[in-house]
């Protein structure tokens, strides 16, 4: 991939748009491009971070394993989202398993390299604040989410999410199809296959979603956004 195509996947995203034009420049070339097959793991919870991470192809799934052995996905990351600065700041291991949910573009600053730009561009924290604020901002939500939601609250939340919350682009690009497997999305509600294809069933003929195989478009964000308080 060449350069120019990077910069403009990067610039896709508002939080990096922000940025210092120095700094962008400076950023991208202390960064290498990383790939990994489908289903090849990025990192694992508890591992040492190596670095800061934005998706240039392809979708990273985020996700832990339960008492019992079960995959819990958080979200998928997919292209010009960044992820990876946690750990990064608070010096911990990661939070969560990363994998390829498919064939993968990463680029990557190394942890070194991102310590030596904040320590030469101080003027860059509040700007990694409000991402980490974004980060904070989706977890409030998703523990509202478990806290009281039914099932059809809890997948209409999860949709939304996946929408607007977690992907990192441009909001004024309002995104309203969704490329997720009915059995991803029950291991994002801890359900089964079965209750999720009724609940889409239900959506379909409320006309709030159509879909597809493994494909979801929202017809209705305004009824989904009711949905997704109860």
């Amino acid at each position: 991939m060449q350069l120019k195509q990077i910069r403009q996947i990067l610039l896709h995203n508002p939080w990096f748009n922000q940025l210092p034009d120095g700094v962008i420049g400076k950023l991208v070339e202390q960064c290498k491009v990383k790939t990994l097959k489908k289903s090849q793991i990025l990192h694992a919870k508890n591992d040492t971070a190596d670095g800061f991470y934005c998706v240039l192809d392809g979708r990273i799934r985020v996700s832990n394993v339960n008492s019992e052995g079960k995959e819990m996905v958080l979200t998928w990351l997919s292209k010009g989202a960044w992820f990876g600065e946690i750990s990064l700041f608070d010096g911990l291991p990661r939070t969560h398993d990363a994998h390829a949910d498919q064939d993968t573009s990463l680029l990557m600053l190394p942890n070194s390299a991102f310590q030596k730009l904040l320590k030469e561009q101080p003027q860059l924290y509040p700007h990694f604040m409000r991402l980490l604020c974004q980060r904070i901002r989706a977890t409030f939500s998703l523990i509202d989410e478990t806290g009281g939601l039914s099932l059809k609250g809890q997948l209409a939340k999860r949709l939304l999410l996946l929408c607007n919350g977690l992907s990192q682009t441009n909001a004024a690009e309002k995104i309203s199809r969704v490329k997720i497997s009915q059995e991803s999305l029950a291991q994002m509600i801890n359900s089964s296959r079965q209750t999720v294809n009724k609940l889409l069933n239900e959506l379909k003929r409320e006309n709030i979603i159509t879909s597809a195989y493994g494909k979801i478009e929202i017809l209705d964000f305004s009824q989904l956004e009711k949905l997704s308080e109860i």
